[in-house]
């Protein structure tokens, strides 16, 4: 090769060379793979992961939304989660439609109650079923922001002894049901603490069964599930009343993903953003509107 030519070729080289460098050192501009499926982490933190209809989810362009079954009212109606009628389903599809999916790019599951928040691999991008937010579900599951700030209510048939019931002291001494689970149980078992053992459920369906028959003198559930029960299905029961949170223990009900899922803070940021703009307060007034009136429970 002819000394000049030698000369220029590797000039070129050299400075190929150098720009790589230059590259790799400001950029880190090395080809990188497109994100095709969900990844361990927190990828979902920046803005521009969150690219509307984008996300990893599940099914490639579709969001699986996961919710037991029966779909009680007044989170859903006549037990259908995609006909978008109940607080819950009307919140699913608001927090799908901020995140960039449309109404038929919503693919509904069934999950019990209880495997919502278990621990393992999810099925679902997000689960929507009145689960609330607690320290000890967070070590298997993530959690949304909250959506929903709960009260728990006692619900009792009129001619119980527990339907008179003033204050929680009124309480210790009345047979208590609740759902397996739920934090419903965990109320009576922290903060009642009856001195009889309370039954337990594995749905809700059953343990208004119980009412009904006597087997309990009452139970406690949320207070809109309170006011749906004694207003359409056990119109011999009265709420008997609300307990108050304290800023201790304020309970919200939380959408739940997998632990490792890359769309939490996605999904978190489209629930802030339906709380701010109103969104989750008029569809709490369209759906829950019942739910506003109940004695307290000191």
């Amino acid at each position: 090769m002819h000394l000049a030519n030698r000369r220029s070729l590797v000039t070129a080289v050299t400075a190929a060379c150098s720009a790589v460098a230059l590259c790799a050192a400001l950029t880190g501009c090395a080809p990188q793979p497109e994100e095709k499926t969900k990844t361990s982490g927190q990828a979902g933190a920046t803005t521009g992961a969150c690219a509307p209809g984008g996300l990893a989810t599940e099914i490639e362009g579709k969001l699986t939304v996961g919710t037991d079954k029966p779909a009680y009212a007044p989170w859903f109606s006549d037990d259908e989660p995609s006909n978008g009628k109940g607080f819950e389903s009307a919140v699913a599809y608001a927090v799908a439609k901020r995140l960039g999916y449309a109404r038929d790019a919503v693919v509904w599951q069934h999950v019990p109650f209880n495997s919502a928040f278990a621990p393992g691999a999810k099925k679902f991008d997000f689960d929507i079923n009145q689960v609330s937010i607690s320290e000890s579900r967070k070590k298997a599951v993530a959690f949304s922001s909250g959506y929903y700030d709960v009260r728990q209510a006692v619900v009792a048939l009129k001619s119980s002894k527990a339907a008179g019931a003033k204050s929680t002291a009124d309480l210790k001494d009345v047979k208590l049901g609740a759902q397996v689970g739920t934090t419903s149980l965990e109320f009576i078992n922290d903060r009642v603490k009856p001195t009889t053992k309370p039954a337990v459920y594995q749905r809700n369906d059953f343990a208004k069964s119980a009412l009904k028959t006597g087997q309990v003198d009452a139970i406690v559930v949320d207070l809109p599930t309170a006011f749906y029960i004694t207003g359409a299905e056990v119109p011999e029961a009265k709420v008997v009343g609300q307990f108050t949170n304290s800023s201790d223990d304020a309970e919200q009900f939380g959408l739940v993903l997998d632990k490792e899922s890359t769309l939490t803070s996605c999904v978190s940021g489209a629930v802030d953003a339906l709380r701010k703009d109103g969104t989750l307060a008029a569809l709490e007034k369209e759906w829950l509107s019942d739910a506003v009136d109940a004695p307290v429970l000191k």
